[in-house]
């Protein structure tokens, strides 16, 4: 996810939040001082509320970081290892190649006639 995308969908969550509670509280069958101070109570924890929102989303974060960074270096090491066995596989081959090579220019001709 997109750093844009993330702030969009913690914005798009809080704003949701605020409108629920804000309709909610409306909508409850209160006299209207109580309704102005469940508003007032819900909009002071709003801020802390986005607090602990900001808190966790980083900490996931934070976890999705250290875990992609260490599949990272799992893939990496076993990139190299392979990198690595495919040279010396190649190098191997290529011995093989040239030794086969000087025997065969070893080896007499047969003469002429035998051919």
């Amino acid at each position: 996810m997109s750093k844009s995308s993330g702030g969009s969908f913690i914005s798009g969550l809080l704003i949701g939040t605020a409108i629920g509670i804000v309709t909610g509280l409306l909508v409850a069958p209160r006299q209207g001082r109580e309704t102005r101070q469940m508003l007032k109570k819900s909009a002071e924890a709003l801020p802390e509320l986005a607090e602990d929102l900001s808190s966790s989303v980083q900490l996931q974060a934070d976890r999705l970081s250290e875990s992609a960074l260490r599949n990272w270096d799992e893939t990496l090491f076993r990139l190299k290892q392979a990198i690595a066995a495919g040279i010396e596989a190649s190098q191997r081959e290529s011995q093989i190649v040239k030794q086969t090579a000087s025997e065969d220019s070893s080896e007499p001709s047969p003469p002429l006639a035998e051919r």
